[in-house]
């Protein structure tokens, strides 16, 4: 990112230098001199200072269909505009830790057709997370499951994972979900991220069953 940044800022620089002495030497070439036998050159001679500079283009981005249709205490409906009568609705919770700033995002969504799993969920864990040690859930202290990371983006570091009626039943009953990382940095420690359960049931009822 230091490295972007500086040669960003010296491109700038290297810019702005060749159009002000540009704009100079037109300055300088318009202006008598009384000294100067020369003659005059012509009006608007020397470089234009804005030539070759492009001014852009209005991008035209993709909206972004996704909308909170209701809250269910600590759990969120995100829903996504289908262009059919019934959107496709997952639940979701933005983790925090103590400070209050956002480490980690929980999404979850019902199953149908997928054997012995009833729900999916994607959960996202912070960049510089130590993929190897893989993701580890736990309901109320419980026994923890483990879970490998899919992938990675600019985003985070996504686990998607299934869950069996039995873990649904789990976060139905709990009161806080834990999940378990370990920085690359510090792969000696662990760091700790509480989900809330409250309003669980109720949201994981409004979701959306999504056929495998």
């Amino acid at each position: 990112m230091f490295n972007t940044l500086s040669s960003l800022s010296l491109a700038a620089l290297f810019a702005f230098a060749t159009v002000a002495g540009a704009q100079e030497a037109t300055s300088e070439s318009d202006s008598p001199s009384e000294t100067s036998d020369a003659p005059e050159t012509a009006a608007g001679a020397g470089p234009d200072p804005i030539q070759g500079l492009d001014t852009g283009r209005e991008v035209q981005g993709e909206e972004d269909n996704s909308y909170i249709k209701a809250t269910y205490e600590d759990w969120q409906l995100k829903c996504f505009r289908t262009g059919t009568e019934e959107d496709l609705c997952q639940m979701y919770q933005l983790l925090t830790e103590g400070g209050g700033n956002p480490v980690a995002e929980f999404s979850l969504y019902k199953l149908s057709n997928a054997g012995n799993v009833v729900a999916g969920a994607t959960i996202a864990a912070p960049l510089g997370t130590l993929l190897t040690e893989e993701i580890k859930l736990s309901v109320d202290g419980g026994k923890a499951k483990s879970y490998a990371y899919s992938f990675c983006t600019m985003g985070g570091c996504f686990a998607r994972i299934g869950l069996t009626q039995a873990d649904v039943d789990a976060l139905k009953r709990g009161v806080t979900a834990t999940l378990e990382i370990v920085p690359a940095q510090a792969p000696d420690q662990q760091v700790s991220i509480d989900a809330s359960l409250a309003g669980f049931t109720d949201a994981f009822e409004a979701a959306s069953e999504l056929d495998n």
